[in-house]
């Protein structure tokens, strides 16, 4: 019988969630920002999330794990499943393509946006952005949208941005999603041969007789070998990279009588870069250098290791990709291979908190929800949900793209966004359009347990991967009144109205928060 009715701690809840940052990755503590206790001392990373190689392999390589993604990597194992994932053309989409259809422009030529749009509209923009936060959610390529991700964050392109209103979704398809698992030598020619990027870094404007510097600048630093150039390296880069322009039909055009002449040396790059109509040649010999420098290889390995693997990246892992990068050709599939199947990889459970759009994506995918029927409202709130918590596709506003570690998200207005965003998932009151199971907790619970305490932890198990700390469920079942040791039973009136609130706070948890 219960003889003491627990208190709401919905604080205590909210802050044991909060104190994994600090634990997990040594970055800014959201429980101190809050100014809330902890229910307890943050347990160690690795203890909150599964340490089961399938699900960790998941929690990474995807957008979130579903009971059916999970199933069928337990079934092929982690290297069929990265071999599986890595070949995306045999993995059928089609519900994905169909609901991509309502978003025409995401993916449209520059010519068809110029004729379907009046200039400078934002409607490519908010398409392309519905788009890829569709892609996270529901696309079965799992592994290709997670990798598009971070190759659209390494070349970045802010969308909006001035001037690229008519290229910015050509930009996305032909160049991040056609070399996503290609080589990045190609990545990085095409993406200097595009109108986005030409506008976006001001290459279009640079001439002979006035070099613009900014393209040349973050192509060194941002895009490939890092801050090892000198000045007289911008310099030079940008007098090599004149006349690569966009024509007054919006098209990647090489203007000779634009391009300035002359020897250059840079990185240990040289070319007589004789006669202007041979500086397109010259130039793309230089993007490839740079595209194969070992300093390049390096940062990209790194930032790959940040992630997928840990906010601090490996030493010894990154090594070995930086090789396995050069070995291959710039080829990014065999580095993915090696990263995932690394023991670097495998120690590295519990290292990486998701960011405000990775756990929206996560919430919707464990909670089974779909898309609208017919339209794009569902979508439009979800996109504009992360443009409130500030980490929309694409909505980053200078060149080197959002940040990728925890501290950089731990704020006490992002952590309480992520935690309406749940309860409002969970009750279906926003977006109210998304499509949900009949009986939500059925699909979440198909055996009723005894016990409120049994309901919480098959919650956290179906939710999250594992079960939640013992005074963590007895925190989240003070807010429905419940002892874990409460009897439940299928006649019980209560649970259906509880039940949001439960799932919402067991999304709220640390466990939860880790990638």
């Amino acid at each position: 019988m219960q003889t003491t009715m627990p208190q709401p701690t919905r604080r205590a809840v909210l802050g044991g969630a909060a104190a994994v940052a600090a634990t997990a990755v040594g970055g800014l503590a959201l429980d101190a920002a809050l100014a809330v206790p902890a229910a307890a001392a943050p347990a160690a990373a690795i203890d909150l999330v599964s340490a089961d190689p399938i699900a960790h392999l998941l929690r990474r390589a995807t957008f979130g794990p579903t009971p059916a993604a999970l199933a069928e990597a337990a079934k092929l194992g982690v290297a069929g499943w990265l071999d599986r994932q890595l070949d995306p053309a045999g993995i059928a989409d089609g519900e994905l393509d169909a609901l991509l259809g309502r978003l025409p422009l995401a993916g449209a030529g520059i010519a068809t946006v110029r004729a379907k749009l009046p200039l400078h509209s934002y409607e490519a923009f908010g398409q392309l952005g519905r788009a890829t936060v569709a892609r996270a959610i529901w696309s079965n390529r799992q592994l290709f949208e997670t990798t598009a991700a971070f190759w659209a964050n390494h070349l970045h392109v802010a969308a909006p941005s001035g001037g690229v209103w008519d290229s910015r979704p050509d930009y996305d398809a032909s160049v991040i999603r056609k070399f996503t698992f290609g080589r990045f030598a190609d990545m990085l020619k095409a993406s200097a041969r595009h109108p986005s990027m030409l506008t976006y870094l001001d290459n279009r404007t640079s001439t002979k007789k006035q070099p613009n510097e900014n393209y040349a600048r973050e192509l060194m630093e941002l895009h490939t070998v890092g801050m090892i150039y000198s000045e007289a390296d911008v310099k030079a880069a940008a007098r090599l990279l004149s006349g690569m322009t966009v024509g007054s039909d919006g098209l990647y055009a090489y203007s000779a009588a634009k391009h300035a002449t002359g020897a250059v040396s840079i990185l240990g790059f040289s070319h007589a870069n004789a006669t202007a109509e041979g500086g397109e040649a010259a130039a793309l010999a230089f993007l490839d250098h740079l595209a194969t420098h070992p300093a390049t290889a390096e940062r990209i390995a790194t930032k790959l290791c940040v992630r997928f693997v840990a906010d601090e990246a490996p030493a010894t892992l990154v090594a070995r990709l930086a090789k396995i990068y050069l070995d291959n050709g710039t080829a990014v599939a065999p580095v993915l291979k090696a990263l995932f199947t690394s023991p670097e990889f495998a120690a590295a459970v519990g290292r990486k908190v998701r960011t405000p759009f990775e756990d929206l994506a996560a919430t919707v995918r464990a909670l089974g929800l779909g898309p609208e029927a017919a339209g794009v409202a569902g979508l439009d709130a979800l996109y504009n949900a992360l443009v409130n918590a500030g980490n929309a596709p694409f909505r980053w506003a200078p060149p080197n793209g959002f940040p990728d570690v925890a501290a950089a998200w731990a704020s006490p207005s992002a952590f309480l966004l992520r935690c309406n965003l749940h309860l409002n998932l969970a009750t279906g009151w926003y977006p109210k359009q998304l499509t949900r199971p009949a009986d939500l907790l059925k699909a979440l619970v198909p055996v009723l347990p005894p016990t409120y305490g049994g309901l919480i932890d098959a919650l956290a198990v179906r939710l999250t991967g594992t079960r939640l700390p013992a005074d963590h469920v007895a925190a989240v079942l003070s807010v429905a009144g419940k002892l874990p040791t409460s009897p439940l039973t299928a006649k019980d009136t209560s649970v259906s109205g509880n039940l949001p609130y439960l799932i919402a706070l067991v999304l709220d948890s640390p466990t939860f928060q880790l990638r």
